[in-house]
């Protein structure tokens, strides 16, 4: 059972915990959509079994054994400015799992990694009401203490550290990283936001193999821009993608 965080002022203040559910994301849509729910709500299970990542993946989490957890927010932002959002998400993620292991990096757009395999899923989702944005739920799937994954590319913290963590502490300073960074946007330092995330991107300005639908070549990340377009150096041009348009070829 979670307890409701100490040290933050709204993120965390109203926690839905259900035992298990098919994904917190959309319980904590459904939620929000049939009674307005306070921003800062976190609706978290110890079994998530339908989870969603980016690109229509599933995410699989061992039960009990990790964090899985969604967060209601109310930006004001429009529609086209909500890549912000996944900046503010990946970095308070990033941020956390800074203090316990390092080599962190942020993969574009949101998936966090330590030592080149992935600890933790994002998956931000939006309900718009004509040409505003409604609320936003911010899922996060965290490996904690889980250390047997199917792919060789997936780890945990205890896999990285030896040591074995207890979730509800972990939430809170999770929690209370995520709500940092979000009084960052708040009180409107995007461009700082901004600078944080290109510090911390994967590959950045490294040469790097890419695969499309159509096409296998090299590229340098040249930056990601507000949109939350990928921006590659490909010879003398630089070319946007889209999420689902590019994928590094070694992570195919």
């Amino acid at each position: 059972m979670y307890k409701i965080p100490a040290g933050t002022v709204f993120v965390g203040k109203n926690l839905v915990f259900v035992p298990d559910c098919h994904s917190t994301n959309s319980l904590a849509m459904d939620l929000s959509q049939r009674a307005s729910l306070a921003e800062g709500t976190v609706v978290i299970t110890d079994n998530q079994y339908s989870g969603r990542g980016q690109r229509g993946n599933v995410w699989k989490s061992e039960p009990g054994k990790n964090l899985t957890f969604s967060v209601v927010l109310k930006p004001k932002v429009r529609p086209d400015e909500q890549f912000v959002l996944t900046q503010v998400v990946a970095l308070a993620v990033a941020d956390y799992v800074a203090t316990k292991t390092p080599a962190v990096k942020i993969k574009w757009p949101n998936d966090i990694l330590v030592n080149e395999k992935k600890v933790c899923g994002i998956l931000i989702e939006s309900s718009l009401a004509g040409a505003k944005v409604q609320f936003v739920i911010a899922g996060v799937g965290l490996n904690i203490n889980q250390t047997v994954f199917e792919s060789p590319r997936a780890t945990s913290l205890q896999a990285q550290t030896e040591v074995a963590f207890n979730l509800n502490t972990e939430l809170h300073a999770l929690l209370l990283l995520l709500e940092t960074r979000y009084v960052q946007l708040l009180n409107g330092q995007v461009h700082q936001l901004r600078l944080d995330y290109h510090a911390n991107l994967y590959r950045l300005g490294q040469p790097s193999e890419f695969v499309t639908r159509h096409e296998h070549f090299a590229g340098v990340i040249h930056s990601v821009n507000a949109q939350g377009k990928l921006l590659v150096s490909v010879g003398n041009e630089v070319r946007p993608f889209e999420l689902k348009e590019i994928a590094f070829a070694d992570w195919k």
